[in-house]
């Protein structure tokens, strides 16, 4: 059995082709996206009619739910003042260009996703087990971790929102963190996800894809969104 999940495209629709046309090619079974379909990038509709022109299981992420019930917060950590201003821009834009059938769309999305297979259990959820919008950074205080896994109630505890990447066990629970698609923070300018192959014991793969970043990046630039998401695009930095 191997399994794909991907999360954070937001609105990077060049990103979600390439990590789509790469997880055709990799013998995969069943895919699942951990939410945040939108915000930040220039296509938030397209990449939703492709999540859902493709039936793949979603979860929702925080971003998801801030459009989706036309809040005024999307649930992000802002590091200072001038990137909070930055991030109501984008929910606003957000807010306002997804069309109210991808806003029903989202408001249906799913909590989290349990999944067993060869007595494993899996929990995939979008931030953390205990929040939607819960950080759960590898270099996270040990306790703390140890009370997330604890929480989890799973062998495998698959996350997003943070756009780091890790695999980590921890108090025997394999914590996956897949990355982001759309907006990645960790200097690689190239999209991921993760791939599960599971058998008497299993492998995670964290995958990377090259896709047409200034593509991505011009779009962002030609529309109303403030350019500095582009330049984050460029250079994976947030």
């Amino acid at each position: 059995m191997r399994l794909a999940t991907f999360s954070d495209i937001h609105g990077n629709i060049h990103a979600l082709k390439a990590v789509l046309d790469d997880i055709d090619q990799q013998d995969i079974d069943q895919v699942y996206c951990l939410g945040d379909l939108v915000g930040y990038g220039a296509y938030p509709n397209k990449v939703i009619d492709l999540v859902r022109e493709r039936h793949i299981p979603t979860i929702m992420g925080n971003y998801d739910d801030g459009v989706a019930f036309d809040k005024q917060e999307c649930g992000c950590a802002y590091t200072d003042d001038e990137m909070r201003r930055l991030g109501h821009l984008s929910l606003e834009w957000s807010k306002e260009h997804v069309t109210a059938e991808n806003k029903a769309y989202l408001r249906w999305l799913l909590s989290n996703i349990r999944l067993n297979f060869h007595h494993m259990r899996f929990l995939l959820v979008h931030g953390g087990p205990r929040r939607i919008n819960e950080y759960v950074y590898e270099d996270r205080a040990p306790k703390s971790l140890s009370r997330i896994a604890q929480a989890a109630d799973a062998d495998v505890l698959v996350m997003g929102h943070t756009h780091l990447p890790y695999i980590k066990e921890v108090d025997g629970v394999l914590f996956v963190n897949d990355g982001s698609v759309g907006k990645p923070k960790d200097g690689d300018t190239r999209a991921a996800y993760a791939i599960y192959d599971i058998g008497d014991e299993l492998k995670v793969t964290i995958q990377r894809v090259v896709y047409d970043v200034a593509a991505a990046a011009a779009a962002v630039r030609a529309s109303a969104l403030p350019d500095h998401f582009a330049e984050l695009l460029e250079t994976a930095s947030g």
